[in-house]
């Protein structure tokens, strides 16, 4: 692979991520490098693997001298979990935050606002609200 066809880690990691989860069976690194291009080290892609059950987004049990690998969490979990790593490494939360949500469309922005209005009325136990935060007036019991 030459330094123009390489990727990033996040990259290959998602990569992982997606194979891995998609295969419906545990897999080694080796059946992982194996489909994926096969010019990947052995140690690369267990190397990834591993940083990966570390954070809680593979599980892992042997496989006789090896690990193999599932998925632990949804697509959704994951890229979650990067917006909060980015969230993370800024300062300035509420600026990154306000561009954010500036940067939505209309229908995402509602959805946003629906779902912190349902997250707040299920931390406070009050009433439900649908799927766009609008109150049923149901009391939660």
């Amino acid at each position: 692979m030459d330094v123009k066809q390489r990727r990033g880690y996040g990259d290959l990691a998602q990569e992982i991520l997606d194979l891995v989860g998609q295969s419906g069976t545990p897999m080694t690194p080796a059946r992982v490098r194996d489909a994926l291009d096969g010019r990947l080290a052995y140690t690369t892609v267990m190397t990834v693997m591993a940083r990966l059950h570390d954070q809680c987004l593979l599980a892992r049990e042997r496989a006789g001298r090896a690990f193999a690998y599932t998925v632990l969490r949804d697509a959704a979990m994951v890229t979650a979990r990067r917006m909060h790593r980015l969230l993370d490494i800024e300062q300035d939360r509420a600026g990154v935050l306000a561009r954010f949500v500036d940067g939505l469309n209309t229908d995402d922005e509602r959805l946003l606002r629906g779902l912190l209005q349902q997250i707040i009325a299920e931390r406070s136990g009050s009433t439900s609200t649908d799927e766009y935060g609008s109150s049923t007036g149901e009391q939660r019991e």
